[in-house]
């Protein structure tokens, strides 16, 4: 008679559990204070930005379950595994899986993108403003803007709005992969144990 046991083992490690949840909050930080508080909007910019550096570092020299080549899959292998979420009783992967791997690059490219605009729209700014004086002179309608602003300012809300709509599917993924895995994968992105089946 085969039996199947587990046990809790070490995934990720205090550094990446700091960046997620510290991502998280700069994100929506800056998500929600664009229009009202716009020192607090470029603050929590330029602190993602410190942290996507951070991330892409990590992802080369960083431990195991952290590194790219641990969750950067072939489009074969992320088309089989999410055939396989149809069966019910999908792969376990201790890392991410091929599907959270993919959502993983995806929010770094959409941040990437998003904090890029935000910074040339910045230095755009006119030497000597206050942050409250950038802002104002933004978003008055009478304010000539330069075309490349005008541009980045598209491309800044684009990636913001598109990076919160992979959020919101990143919550779906987990929610779905604790309930066929039957594991709390926000208690592991918190303790930095998943458990590992045999």
């Amino acid at each position: 008679m085969n039996t199947t046991t587990s046990k809790e083992v070490k995934v990720w490690d205090i550094l990446i559990r700091i960046f997620h949840w510290t991502l998280v909050i700069a994100f929506f930080t800056a998500y929600l204070t664009e229009d009202d508080l716009p020192t607090i909007h470029i603050f929590a910019g330029y602190m993602i930005t410190g942290l996507l550096v951070f991330r892409i570092i990590w992802g080369f020299i960083g431990t195991k379950y952290a590194r790219f080549s641990n969750f950067v899959y072939s489009f074969a292998a992320i088309k089989d595994y999410l055939k396989s979420l149809l069966t019910t009783h999908p792969k376990h992967y201790l890392g991410h899986n091929p599907a959270g791997g993919l959502m993983i690059i995806l929010l770094l490219v959409s941040l990437t993108f998003t904090v890029s605009s935000g910074i040339v729209m910045d230095l755009e700014s006119e030497p000597g403003d206050t942050i409250q004086q950038q802002y104002v002179s933004e978003h008055d309608d009478d304010e000539y803007e330069s075309a490349t602003h005008e541009v980045m300012e598209e491309v800044h809300e684009f990636f913001a709005n598109l990076t919160l709509l992979l959020v919101f599917i990143h919550i779906a993924g987990v929610i779905v992969s604790s309930k066929l895995h039957k594991e709390n994968l926000v208690r592991a992105m918190i303790i930095g144990k998943k458990i590992q089946k045999s």
